[in-house]
């Protein structure tokens, strides 16, 4: 069986293919590292068009990640999807199993994934956040913001799915409360874009 195995040849012939498609959805935003990134890790180069960022998101995330920032994510399906190799300087936190969480979620009359977004509260100024599974995690962030909750220096929101999922993200789109985002409009996201998201500015460090 014939196929290609040199890596550098899969990783730059797979990067020829992400442009090429992205260039001709008439995505203006056809140099973000990040967008690239995110396209190559789901195949779908429509989510460019969906693609929506404050100017100052990627300068941001790149600067908190060299300060050491804390990454808190809402499941550990993006917590994995990290390359901790790049991160040696920064912990990554998941408090969706914390023994507190369900108790919390009766309590709340919510997800267990918003739920434990309210453990985040120590950490969450100068953080990174990144949900890419829950829109019920994204809404808790929002309105503990809303309420006066410390800042992160980025808002990763990429949460995927039928109910919540375009709701939530518009909502981060329309008031992030002054934290710089990216965001994935409408249904499409998921633990894999919004950890490439991440990988992607760690990526970055180094140039």
């Amino acid at each position: 069986m014939k196929y290609l195995k040199d890596p550098a040849k899969i990783y730059r012939l797979s990067a020829e293919h992400v442009h090429a498609a992205i260039a001709t959805s008439n995505q203006e935003r056809v140099t973000s590292a990040v967008l690239i990134r995110m396209v190559h890790a789901c195949a779908d180069p429509s989510i460019a068009d969906d693609f929506r960022t404050s100017p100052e998101a990627e300068a941001h995330g790149r600067e908190a990640l060299k300060s050491g920032a804390m990454i808190l994510c809402d499941c550990t399906m993006v917590q994995h999807g990290i390359i901790t190799q790049r991160l040696p300087r920064n912990s990554i936190l998941c408090t969706l199993n914390a023994p507190d969480v369900p108790f919390i979620a009766q309590q709340m009359t919510t997800t267990r994934s918003a739920a434990a977004v309210t453990l985040w509260t120590p950490n969450l100024a100068g953080s990174i956040v990144v949900i890419g599974n829950a829109p019920t995690a994204l809404f808790q962030l929002l309105e503990m913001l809303a309420e006066g909750a410390p800042k992160p220096a980025l808002i990763i929101g990429m949460p995927v799915g039928f109910v919540g999922a375009v709701e939530s993200k518009q909502a981060l789109y329309e008031k992030a409360y002054g934290v710089p985002f990216m965001t994935l409009l409408g249904r499409k996201g998921g633990s894999a874009v919004a950890a490439a998201a991440l990988n992607s500015l760690a990526g970055d460090l180094g140039s």
